[in-house]
């Protein structure tokens, strides 16, 4: 590059020679592959005859270069899949937009079909178990089934006959259940579907956050289904 001199006026050419030898001589800091045989043979080449290379030291260095090289590429590999795995979580946070997921708790809305419907865990057989179904927001007993005798372990429940106008508007509904055992009769926490509304990647790899209806945030790992 041409330059001007500021004392005398006269042109003169500013060398980038200190530049590019800066940068080659970062480039060629690492040693490769080839460099690394090279030097190999040097060293077979030059070898004090009366006190050879043993076998163990050649083979140790080789193990140690192939060992450098490995963790390098499965550096690699990694940095490959945690990419893979963000566009995966963007793309499965997408899906899951609109559609329910199964979280502990007791409040539910209907589904597009108008029913709601659950599931509870029975921590043993029960004799009989009832599902009731209230207002939660004036707390009137709208519906109670009782189921026959269940086996310990997940059991399903529905209910198609939630008033039009609470279909309709999504109200809220409170769900309680009661198993009766060779213990007595106790409450049992249900799991309902409720909504997708948002979701978020986690920052640094952490795990995908989903906002739920009823239910604010919730970490991805603690949804157990969805529809």
């Amino acid at each position: 590059m041409i330059t001007f001199s500021p004392t005398t006026g006269a042109p003169t050419v500013a060398s980038t020679t200190s530049t590019a030898a800066a940068t080659n001589a970062a480039t060629t800091n690492a040693l490769g592959q080839q460099d690394f045989l090279t030097l190999m043979l040097a060293q077979l080449k030059n070898q004090d005859p009366m006190q050879p290379m043993e076998n163990g030291e050649f083979l140790a260095q080789l193990a140690q270069f192939s060992t450098v090289s490995g963790i390098e590429k499965v550096n690699d590999t990694l940095a490959s899949l945690g990419e893979g795995m963000r566009d995966f979580r963007i793309s499965t946070a997408a899906n899951l937009l609109g559609h329910e997921v199964l979280v502990p708790g007791n409040i539910a809305r209907a589904g597009k079909d108008g029913t709601i419907n659950g599931v509870v865990d029975l921590p043993k057989a029960a004799s009989s178990v009832t599902v009731s179904y209230s207002d939660a927001t004036t707390g009137a007993l709208l519906h109670t089934e009782s189921y026959a005798a269940q086996s310990a372990g997940l059991m399903g429940f529905s209910w198609a006959g939630l008033p039009p106008a609470m279909a309709e508007q999504r109200s809220p509904v409170r769900i309680n259940v009661s198993a009766t055992t060779d213990t007595g009769t106790a409450p049992v926490g249900p799991s309902v579907f409720a909504k997708v509304l948002s979701a978020r990647n986690g920052a640094g790899g952490a795990d995908m956050t989903l906002q739920i209806e009823d239910y604010g945030a919730l970490n991805a790992l603690e949804v157990e289904a969805f529809r």
